[in-house]
């Protein structure tokens, strides 16, 4: 049976691991501007999923996306062979690396806002000046014929 709460214990667990040994073990250059956000573990502990961001080295250029594709990949036996030491766990888990989006869907997601907000208050312009187009009580009774 898959004990889910040690599964995301262990994935915590690596996640911390691997973003400490990133920092302050790992040399390559590439890696300077990379976060690991996030870590999942399949339900077997064989196999574990790291997500990470990459930061430019300045708010204007663009991150170096494949560099660190290929730093991480190059780094993924050293950190295996810490996540293992520093687990302890019987089978350490094989190490995925992958792009977290969800800093650019949350970019994206604001910028609709922006725009749904800016036809809101369009919208709310047009009403304040707005007029009915008939009566003002379309629904006045009439007379009765009785």
């Amino acid at each position: 049976m898959v004990d889910q709460a040690r599964a995301r214990r262990l994935a915590k667990r690596i996640s911390s691991i691997v973003a400490t040994a990133i920092e302050h073990e790992v040399k390559d250059p590439r890696l300077r501007f990379v976060t690991v956000t996030d870590a999942k573990v399949t339900g077997d502990l064989r196999e574990a999923t790291v997500y990470y961001t990459v930061m430019g080295e300045t708010l204007d250029t663009e991150p170096d996306y494949e560099g660190v594709a290929a730093g991480l990949e190059k780094a993924k036996g050293v950190l295996r062979s810490k996540v293992g030491a520093a687990t302890g766990v019987k089978f350490t888990p094989t190490l995925a690396f992958v792009l977290d989006t969800v800093p650019d869907a949350a970019r994206q997601m604001e910028e609709l806002l922006a725009k749904a907000r800016a036809a809101d208050s369009a919208v709310a312009r047009v009403a304040a000046t707005a007029r009915h187009a008939g009566d003002v009580d379309p629904y006045k009774e009439r007379d009765s014929v009785e």
